[in-house]
């Protein structure tokens, strides 16, 4: 059986591919920053003197890591099915990545030499301004690399967020290919705006890693 490679359909559908590049772009970026920033809240929380912060915050780590991403994000869209789909995408999405880049942040303050922890004491520095002043800036320049790929990472799991009706490009893709039966042109040029996207950007994170000597 012999298949005509409809060469029309793609500039057709570039510009429907576009405004959900445009959405799987928004929920990376605002993804990524929920990710970044509570993934380096739970690596702190873990480091608490007590059991009653640490046991609860490694057993929530523990259970969003063990199960997958596209049952996540069904379960919270039934639960907060009110929501909007997007917000919610972005929320599980910073949450599942946090799970993981909170091991990261761990890896990169026990990477800080332990005497700059007694330096601190011993100029009576305040846990708040070691923390801000010494440990935290050497340890995210030690996971800049890390946070990048996971970035990366992100943008490519995306196209789970259409199980909950987001639009974002491979849904796109999906919904252009179904009306005009020609799935694999819009499918592959949904493929190769990700490449197009992530590769450069793969590029960069391992020119960031040479510069940061990893």
């Amino acid at each position: 059986m012999n298949y005509d490679w409809d060469w029309a359909s793609l500039g057709e559908s570039l510009p429907l591919l576009w405004e959900g590049f445009k959405t799987t772009v928004l929920a990376t970026v605002l993804g990524t920053l929920v990710a970044a920033v509570l993934g380096l809240l739970v690596a702190m929380a873990g480091r608490a003197p007590g059991r009653a912060v640490t046991v609860p915050v490694r057993a929530a780590t523990e259970f969003v890591r063990s199960t997958p991403l596209l049952v996540q994000l069904a379960g919270a869209y039934a639960v907060f099915h009110t929501v909007d789909p997007l917000t919610i995408g972005i929320a599980v999405l910073g949450i599942h990545y946090a799970s993981y880049l909170s091991e990261v942040y761990r890896a990169g303050i026990d990477a800080v030499p332990k005497g700059q922890w007694e330096a601190c004491r011993a100029l009576s520095m305040t846990p708040r301004r070691t923390w801000r002043a010494v440990i935290l800036p050497q340890a995210v320049r030690n996971v800049l690399p890390a946070l990048g790929n996971y970035a990366i990472a992100m943008f490519k799991e995306t196209p789970f967020l259409a199980v909950i009706t987001v639009q974002e490009m491979v849904a796109e893709a999906r919904e252009y290919g179904a009306t005009h039966f020609v799935y694999a042109e819009t499918f592959t040029l949904a493929g190769l705006i990700f490449l197009a996207a992530s590769y450069p950007t793969s590029l960069l994170m391992r020119k960031l890693e040479k510069r940061l000597g990893h």
